[in-house]
């Protein structure tokens, strides 16, 4: 049985990425995480901004089904803007930070900055990648 997970990618007005700073570990990651029994991917990724960043969202598309080749585990990543909400620290992230392609921190998830390139791609349809 595989688990599933959706994670944001939000550029701000400057072509700019939202990363989250972890808790648990010293990385940067996007906004998501496990979706829930009975969730969407939609539901979950909106349910995720919103304990990570503070941020209300609506989902704009589908960026990619991504299969984890060391887990059963399937990740839905979306294109996601913020409507609403403030963004801030909360109980899973020590910082939010809007950071341009070029200063993405060298301690962000590597599959993360790899999600976050398949999203700057010109194409209208899905990546389905394994990612390690």
């Amino acid at each position: 049985m595989f688990k599933l997970g959706a994670f944001a990618i939000i550029f701000d007005e400057h072509g700019s990425v939202l990363l989250c700073h972890r808790r648990d570990f010293d990385a940067w990651n996007l906004p998501g995480g496990g979706i829930e029994n009975g969730e969407l991917p939609t539901e979950a990724v909106i349910r995720e901004v919103k304990e990570e960043t503070g941020l209300e969202v609506d989902v704009e598309r589908l960026v990619g089904v991504y299969g984890k080749t060391d887990k059963d585990q399937l990740v839905f990543s979306f294109i996601c803007c913020p409507i609403g909400g403030i963004l801030s620290a909360t109980d899973e992230s020590s910082e939010c930070q809007y950071f341009s392609i070029e200063e993405i921190p060298i301690n962000t998830i590597s599959i993360h900055v790899e999600r976050i390139h398949d999203a700057l791609k010109s194409t209208t349809q899905p990546i389905f990648r394994r990612q390690g």
